[in-house]
């Protein structure tokens, strides 16, 4: 992911009037959601990270019976009193225990608040030919060639929810019945027409015939021919069962505006809607929740139609900038992201700003592996990537599963207290309603292949949330690595450092040292096919490894998975298109810019005070892929970025 993920904290009240309205908004979701589809849809995952730049994401599909009663404990469990979450708090991470310890500037650091709204972040990602993605456009394309099979707006509003639910599960295969009768209530062949044509569009592998029954007219909705003809529409390759024209591009590309939702979340929201299965949809990068997010989706044989009509039913989404491209989205083609940060309350005088502005743009920041890329618990996640390069299995289990203090949903509490007491997973597993996280997979593999099988069991995790383990122990020696070779020297280039030359790391000899700067320097993440800097900063990553019971010259596993081979990284990154104003406010609730939706929907600028009661820094820059925002905020205001640091601070102002 190329974005951050920043949690939120209650900074003003116990539930802010945001996050308030925000909760209203997810619970009318969910009655739009079960109106359309019977099911809930999101994929919640508590700990998102970045991986590095080789890895690529899968997307699991959830456990669509468990999903309702998840995300109401999810949701029922957030957000409590911001001074008891300060004290579980006190037992998170700082920025000091992942490595993050120094600076490049030299001004005087001043406070401000990081997302006291969701909407003081924003991100717009920057496609691989350069372009910024905006939502500014709702309007469908016209085809050269006219689909007849296209679905008309009458379409989606012909069958009553009633009807929509009878056929889900008929689609579905989840009731008894081998068909399903709507009456045509106004009998005319255009209508008959409509309802065909709706019931085919929106519910791929179901056919339809007319029928007569005691005068009356009916329309008799079944499946063509079994099981096997619902799956074979439902791939990937063939998700639509009606004809394409043939002139079209197999892909429709469109810009996701979100709001509150990562991009999982999303696509998952949008293949109920749709009735399709995700692994349909590709993107460049996975952006963050709790942002205002701009991105480009693409998705293979539906129509831009179908699409836009979804704007009229999803909350927190908007769908437009509609085109047909014969090519997927990749991983990765991104050049990178636009962030519109607004950091509220700041106490710097205009000098301080403006000094740490000018740096920023000027000389960069330390390319850190931000906080969340190490978890929100008294237990990091680089812990247990290290204990699996250990080969430590008993280790992984304990450190996953063991009570720990600190901020937990209850659920989690007993679940752990329970394995502390009984080390039984069946018993675990029944304090346990949430079952699709990490602690809920491992205890189902436990039980499927027992406790002299820790391997196996580990592997029913999905491999993502598995290597993301490996890759926050990667990142916590960087981190590490980086602050030491800063200390010892300093923000210039020296012999030994390492540049890259394509994508071939070389070593900076003493006659060339010169033609270098610190923004040249790479440092490499530790594996077998990296090589190191040659001076002492190379040694201590050796160290550094030693010390954690692992040799740096044996980075393969012997489980493939979790061989590591290394990649580089800069050291410092200088953001590009910076620019910043200060703006004054009174109203906390009030927005400092507008939206590309809110431009959109002809929203006026907010109008600010000259002299407001508080100030604000709203600052723009663009960052290349696999950096992270809140490292670059960091430099800004020479404050610590963790969660827990961020609450002691905000509790402390709310008192």
């Amino acid at each position: 992911m190329e974005t951050v993920e920043m949690n939120s904290v209650s900074l003003k009240h116990p539930r802010s009037e945001d996050d308030v309205a925000n909760a209203d908004e997810i619970k009318r979701q969910k009655i739009l959601e079960k109106s359309k589809t019977g099911n809930d849809s999101g994929q919640s995952i508590e700990t998102v990270t970045e991986p590095p730049e080789d890895m690529k994401n899968e997307m699991i599909p959830n456990e669509e019976s468990e999903e309702q009663e998840e995300e109401e404990l999810e949701d029922s469990d957030e957000d409590g009193d911001p001074e008891s979450f300060a004290d579980m708090m006190k037992h998170g991470l700082t920025e000091s225990d992942v490595g993050i310890t120094k600076f490049v500037s030299s001004h005087k650091g001043f406070s401000g608040i990081l997302k006291e709204r969701y909407s003081d972040f924003v991100v717009h990602e920057i496609g691989k030919d350069g372009r910024v993605s905006h939502l500014d456009d709702f309007s469908v394309p016209v085809d050269d060639e006219v689909n007849f099979e296209d679905p008309s707006e009458e379409t989606f509003t012909v069958l009553s929810d009633e009807d929509k639910q009878r056929l889900e599960e008929l689609q579905l295969f989840k009731n008894k019945e081998t068909s399903v009768a709507i009456e045509v209530v106004e009998d005319t062949k255009e209508k008959r027409t409509v309802i065909h044509q709706a019931v085919k569009s929106l519910f791929p592998g179901l056919e339809t015939k007319t029928e007569d029954r005691d005068g009356k007219k009916y329309i008799i909705a079944y499946h063509a021919a079994g099981k096997k003809a619902l799956a074979k529409v439902r791939t990937a390759t063939d998700p639509r069962k009606h004809s394409w024209p043939k002139s079209r591009g197999s892909y429709c590309h469109f810009v996701l505006y979100k709001e509150n939702k990562d991009t999982m979340d999303a696509i998952n929201v949008l293949s109920k809607f749709l009735r399709v299965k995700p692994n349909i949809f590709s993107y460049m990068g996975t952006k963050d929740k709790r942002a205002i997010t701009v991105q480009e989706i693409a998705v293979l044989r539906i129509t831009a139609q179908r699409l836009a009509h979804l704007n009229k039913c999803l909350m927190n989404f908007k769908l437009g900038n509609f085109s047909y491209k014969n090519h997927p989205l990749k991983l990765g083609e991104l050049q990178g992201n636009h962030f519109t940060v607004v950091l509220r309350n700041i106490t710097g005088t205009d000098d301080q700003i403006e000094q740490a502005m000018h740096s920023l743009r000027e000389i960069g920041f330390i390319n850190y592996y931000g906080m969340q890329r190490f978890g929100t618990t008294a237990v990091p996640t680089y812990q247990i990537g290290r204990a699996i390069l250990q080969n430590n299995w008993n280790e992984v289990m304990d450190l996953i599963l063991k009570p720990r203090p600190g901020a937990e949903k209850g659920y989690l509490v007993k679940c752990r207290e329970e394995w502390a007491k009984t080390k039984d997973p069946a018993a675990a597993l029944k304090k346990l309603p949430v079952k699709r996280c990490v602690e809920g997979q491992l205890l189902r593999g436990l039980l499927k292949y027992g406790m002299k099988n820790i391997i196996s069991a580990f592997g029913i995790i999905p491999r993502n949330n598995r290597l993301m383990y490996i890759h926050s122990y990667q990142s916590y020696v960087w981190n590490n690595m980086v602050s030491k070779r800063i200390e010892e020297y300093g923000l210039r280039a020296v012999p030994g450092d390492l540049i890259l030359k394509g994508a071939t790391a070389v070593h900076i000899e003493e006659g060339d040292v010169d033609n270098y700067t610190i923004h040249d320097v790479v440092m490499p993440l530790p594996g077998f096919d990296v090589i190191y800097p040659k001076h002492k900063i190379g040694e201590a990553y050796k160290e550094m490894l030693v010390a954690d019971n692992l040799d740096i010259n044996n980075m393969r596993h012997k489980i493939r998975d979790y061989s590591l081979s290394g990649a580089y990284r800069k050291i410092i990154i200088r953001p590009q298109n910076v620019s910043w104003e200060v703006v004054a406010y009174d109203d906390p609730k009030i927005p400092l810019f507008t939206t590309d939706l809110d431009k959109l929907e002809g929203k006026p600028l907010p109008v600010l005070p000259t002299d407001g009661k508080f100030r604000a820094l709203k600052m723009e820059f663009s960052l290349p892929p696999s950096t992270y925002a809140t490292m670059a905020i960091r430099e800004v205001l020479k404050m610590d970025t963790s969660i827990k640091n961020q609450t002691q601070l905000n509790t402390t102002w709310l008192r």
